[in-house]
């Protein structure tokens, strides 16, 4: 008994095992019969019926199909029943135009939106439809090879169908300009089309580089002795110590030097004698003798102060002091007590930092868009926020071969000395272009010899414009010539929508 109940509980689970594979596998053709059928069916069918109506007295009647069509490719018209080729049932589309009953449900709405790049021609449609308000086919193309064309539907060599040209596409593009495309709104929405108006603006540019403060080399003053002695007595003996203009360095000792100032002391003494004799001749030697010993003495860089104090003591200084002809900061010293001292002998190097030059660094496609004179900031990471300003006094004329950029040359006021040479910091110079029209550079189509913008026309149509650029900014770009004020732009998605217009235009040059 056990054995017989569980051999037809076996039978039982492999029937219904089997009707429900017949029931999936054939619950389209079922389901394809019951729509036609209640198609066929009088007025003895439910007011509630599918595909009927009801008039003012009850009496129902029957609604007439003017096509059936694909609910996912709409453009897809067919005269009967039946299921399309990705096995969803056909749509049926009523002459009173009432919203459908089948399947297909708010998808059927969709019949006769204008879907350019996505249509699907298939076998079963006809040229007897036009009849019923299709769109007129002129002919079928390869989608990825435009030259391939043919008279009915099919598929392409790499297996995608062929692609409709409908008569009303070339009517309605043959007044437009060269490589105008149309883009139907569901399509835009899909690749993500974002728009734009051009205006003319002012822009601006900021140039940032990183620069490195040096010392004015036009204020820098290196002492020398002009005559050969030895060091007396030093009296600034250290790097870096700020001196005044007229602050005494060193003293030193001369024997030349000693022995001038006899020379002049002794002109000094006949040309106060000689200056009254009865001869001229006399006279005036004794005046050019007393005028060439003060020129030796300021020759060799002694004072007018020092020349008249020998002139009231009339007594010989053993030793002269060298005084700073500059204000500034010691930056090199090479003297020390009891040296013996030669004029070729650098002693100090000064350097005035009052105010410094800053050299820049600017690639090479940055340099004609500044000029000397041009303003511009410099701030310090060791003094956040305090901001300097100068302005460019040189710009150099070599490009460096490894970095390839151009070395700029800034000058900066120092009152406080908190710009110190080799200090690094960062500039900013900004650039006006005064009123141009400039576009995103994500707007601009750049094929190298070439740079096309899209301009929207309405109703879906773009028009490719080559467009002339000029300077490029941040995030933007001048166009110097191809668009208008007030002209609507494609700034995003334009890269689908010039695929598109290179097909059109490879399938307008092409001959059947």
């Amino acid at each position: 008994m056990k054995r017989f109940k569980r051999a037809a509980l076996g039978v039982s689970i492999a029937i219904f095992v089997t009707l429900t594979v017949v029931v999936y596998l054939y619950r389209v053709p079922i389901a394809s019969w019951v729509l036609t059928t209640s198609q066929e069916t009088t007025s003895e069918a439910s007011p509630a019926h599918a595909g009927h109506g009801q008039t003012a007295g009850g009496k129902a009647v029957e609604r007439k199909v003017v096509y059936w069509y694909d609910a996912m490719n709409p453009e897809h018209h067919y005269e009967k029943a039946g299921k399309a080729p990705d096995g969803m049932d056909l749509v049926p589309k009523y002459a009173d135009k009432s919203a459908p009953a089948s399947t297909g449900g708010d998808m059927a709405n969709m019949a006769g939106m204008d879907m350019p790049g996505m249509d699907m021609s298939h076998g079963q449609n006809t040229d007897k439809a036009n009849s019923h308000g299709e769109r007129k086919i002129l002919y079928y193309y390869d989608a990825m090879n435009p030259g391939m064309r043919s008279d009915k539907p099919g598929k392409a060599p790499d297996g995608m169908d062929l692609v409709p040209m409908y008569a009303d596409t070339g009517e309605a593009m043959a007044n437009m300009p060269p490589g105008t495309v149309m883009v139907s709104p569901v399509k835009q929405q899909l690749i993500g089309v974002r728009t734009d108006v051009v205006k003319k603006e002012s822009p601006n540019r900021v140039i940032r580089t990183v620069a490195q403060v040096q010392v004015d080399e036009t204020k820098i003053a290196r002492i020398h002795v002009k005559i050969a002695g030895w060091v007396d007595q030093i009296y600034v003996d250290f790097i870096g110590k700020l001196v005044s203009k007229g602050q005494p360095l060193f003293s030193f000792y001369s024997p030349d030097l000693v022995a001038t100032q006899q020379e002049y002391l002794i002109a000094r003494r006949a040309q106060k004698d000689l200056g009254t004799a009865p001869f001229s001749e006399v006279s005036r030697g004794s005046e050019t003798l007393l005028q060439a010993a003060r020129e030796r003495l300021r020759l060799w860089d002694i004072s007018d102060e020092q020349i008249q104090k020998l002139d009231e003591t009339g007594q010989v200084s053993r030793a002269m002091t060298m005084y700073s002809p500059v204000d500034g900061f010691v930056m090199k010293r090479e003297v020390y007590e009891k040296m013996y001292l030669t004029p070729e002998t650098e002693l100090y190097e000064l350097v005035d930092l009052s105010t410094v030059w800053v050299n820049a660094e600017i690639y090479e496609y940055e340099v004609p868009y500044v000029k000397v004179g041009q303003p511009a900031t410099m701030t310090l990471t060791y003094l956040p926020g305090k901001t300097y300003r100068g302005k460019i006094v040189y710009i150099y004329p070599t490009v460096d071969p490894t970095t390839r950029t151009v070395k700029v040359r800034l000058e900066f006021a120092n009152p406080d000395f908190d710009l110190k040479p080799e200090m690094f910091a960062e500039v900013q110079l900004n650039v006006s272009y005064g009123a141009q029209i400039s576009v995103p550079q994500e707007a601009v189509l750049d094929s190298g010899t070439e740079q096309i913008v899209f301009v929207v026309l309405g109703d879906g149509y773009f028009e490719p414009r080559k467009v002339q650029l000029g300077p490029h900014l941040d995030d933007r770009v001048v166009v110097s010539s191809g668009l208008k004020p007030g002209e609507k732009i494609v700034t995003s998605g334009n890269f689908l929508i010039d695929s598109e217009s290179r097909l059109k235009s490879a399938m307008s040059g092409m001959k059947h």
